[in-house]
């Protein structure tokens, strides 16, 4: 294939009509028609668009719109001598200061956004979620399933007969009573998927791999204020009830761990003080005469003592 063969198949922009690029002011005027007063700048460049097809570009001076330009297409009929408008708009340039890129609500949306009286829907396709049981699936009144609730329902009611009655809104031993006690009567219920999505969101916050967690000298799973919870989560999590604990409150992962572990640091029993020398308690009795029957000293007088023959 020669040169000449491959300069001919390649797509060349057509050099700018003379005429649509002297029109520079029609394209001005257009600009500022289209702009607000003052805010149309200097002619920067013009573009060849196609054969008598030109955009002419303004600069535009309009405060927060840095790097945008006014563009004016301007266009010449195939033998016609004048310039007609085709469109003005304000386009940004290489270096333009744009917005970012939309995001949806229900992507912006982050942990602690809520307050008081705001509503968060949830889609009807929400992957976290799954049917749950509301009682439109039940068996027909003469199936087999229908009669052993029946008889069910008749059991339960022999077993509770010496309880007191009172009215409920499902008969005892139905399909829809044990899905209400089990927790299951609702329109929809978590999903496998939103069972692992929450399981992950809490053990990334309360996990083992926690720096807390490293340091701790044992795991929750042995801790005495771990409240366990229901469900099919409670074999990998509970609730912290430690108020001295920064998880108190919060679902944490069994292999999480912190230093106010109830078996951390058992302290010991007070020692039991040593009784006093010195008995303060006891009162001592002082006579104000000697006893007669004490001291060194007889009670007795002596006996008559001899005359020594002194004068």
């Amino acid at each position: 294939m020669s040169a000449a063969t491959t300069r001919s198949r390649t797509a060349r922009t057509p050099a700018p009509d003379r005429l649509c690029a002297e029109a520079v002011d029609l394209a001005r005027s257009a600009a500022e028609e289209a702009a607000a007063p003052g805010v149309v700048g200097e002619h920067v460049a013009l573009v060849s668009e196609g054969d008598r097809v030109v955009t002419h570009y303004f600069e535009c001076k309009e405060p927060g719109y840095r790097g945008w330009r006014w563009a004016v297409t301007v266009a010449r009929a195939s033998r016609a001598k004048n310039v007609t408008l085709d469109e003005a708009v304000l386009l940004p340039g290489t270096d333009a200061l744009l917005a970012p890129e939309w995001v949806p609500w229900s992507e912006r949306l982050r942990p602690g956004d809520m307050g008081p009286g705001d509503l968060l829907p949830t889609e009807a396709e929400d992957l976290r979620l799954e049917p749950g049981y509301t009682g439109e699936d039940e068996a027909p009144p003469n199936s087999v399933v229908s009669e052993m609730s029946e008889e069910l329902a008749d059991l339960v009611d022999a077993e509770d007969a010496e309880l007191t009655t009172r009215p409920e809104a499902t008969d005892r031993g139905s399909i829809a009573a044990v899905a209400e006690e089990l927790g299951m009567r609702r329109a929809r219920v978590l999903s496998r998927y939103g069972l692992h999505a929450a399981a992950d969101r809490w053990d990334e916050a309360f996990g083992a791999k926690t720096p807390m967690a490293q340091a701790a000298p044992a795991s929750c799973d042995t801790c005495a204020f771990l409240v366990p919870i229901a469900g099919s989560l409670r074999q990998a999590f509970g609730v912290c009830a430690n108020e001295f604990s920064p998880a108190d409150g919060r679902v944490v992962s069994l292999s999480y761990g912190c230093g106010g572990h109830s078996e951390a640091a058992v302290m010991p029993k007070p020692p039991k003080p040593a009784p006093h020398a010195l008995d303060t308690m006891q009162v001592d009795e002082y006579l104000l005469r000697p006893a007669r029957d004490g001291g060194s000293v007889p009670a007795e007088p002596d006996a008559p003592s001899e005359d020594l023959g002194h004068s």
